[in-house]
């Protein structure tokens, strides 16, 4: 693989792949670039080639990204197989689809997992990857290709994919609900609604910022905040009672955790 494939298909591109295609068009990459299969997707940018179905195509693609739902592979599978060229790269941002699973359907392609999240549109996604046979000419290949996505975290395990989903796939939905919390909250203690809001935003990014980029830990951070006895230590004792946060944020990224590994097992319901 070249620095960036001179093509790449997109075989379904919902709001992930999406996301990944803003972040690569952002990034300068040439939309024609790409080739997009897909029946029903609307509102691509210009410039990319939109195939509603791959029947009519003559080329394979030395790079795949895999966009379906996880319960049409079995039905998909053999169009699928039919666009990779020998020995292509098989990118699958499928939740719960084992590598196994996929090399049973694409014997001769290169499978790896991807879990981006739809940050990937503005280069600010973690971007899990998990490869059977990676090595260091496959990571250096991955990270020039992905790097424009965001931050390439290579997973050793491919049976941690599933708490990678709930919390970088998931996740964005989790930290959504609370900031709109925070603008409730705001708003139940006096503020007009839309200022709760603005607040609620700016300081979210703000923190998520400076957790980014200082040397200390969130904890720390935190305790830099607070003044004993005072507003931040009150409303930090109701988050830490009996760990209430804690437990709240591990059910939840649990009950997603689970949730990859039903799909898994086929349960698509």
């Amino acid at each position: 693989m070249s620095a960036f494939p001179s093509k790449i298909c997109f075989y379904g591109c919902g709001n992930m792949g999406g996301a990944m295609l803003r972040g690569w068009l952002a990034a300068d990459i040439a939309p024609a670039a790409f080739h997009i299969i897909d029946p029903v997707a609307e509102n691509l940018p210009e410039g990319v080639h939109v195939h509603r179905s791959s029947a009519a195509m003559d080329t394979g693609f030395d790079v795949v990204i895999l966009g379906i739902k996880p319960q049409l592979l079995a039905e998909l599978a053999p169009e699928i197989a039919r666009i990779l060229a020998p020995g292509a790269t098989l990118i699958s941002i499928l939740a719960g689809t084992t590598t196994d699973t996929l090399s049973a359907y694409f014997p001769d392609a290169r499978v790896i997992r991807l879990m981006p999240n739809l940050a990937a549109a503005i280069g600010k996604s973690p971007l899990g990857v998990f490869a059977p046979h990676d090595d260091a000419q496959q990571r250096a290949e991955m990270a020039s290709l992905l790097s424009p996505l965001g931050a390439v975290i290579w997973i050793d395990d491919e049976a941690h994919m599933d708490a990678v989903t709930a919390l970088a796939g998931s996740g964005p939905a989790f930290v959504y609900r609370f900031i709109d919390a925070l603008t409730q909250g705001g708003e139940a203690a006096g503020l007009p609604r839309d200022v709760a809001a603005q607040l609620a935003l700016a300081m979210t990014e703000g923190a998520a910022i400076l957790a980014a980029t200082a040397s200390e830990t969130p904890a720390d951070l935190a305790r830099r905040v607070t003044s004993p006895g005072g507003t931040t230590a009150a409303g930090l004792a109701v988050l830490d009672s009996d760990a209430a946060l804690n437990i709240l944020m591990t059910d939840t990224l649990r009950a997603a955790r689970d949730r990859g590994a039903e799909l898994a097992k086929g349960d698509a319901t």
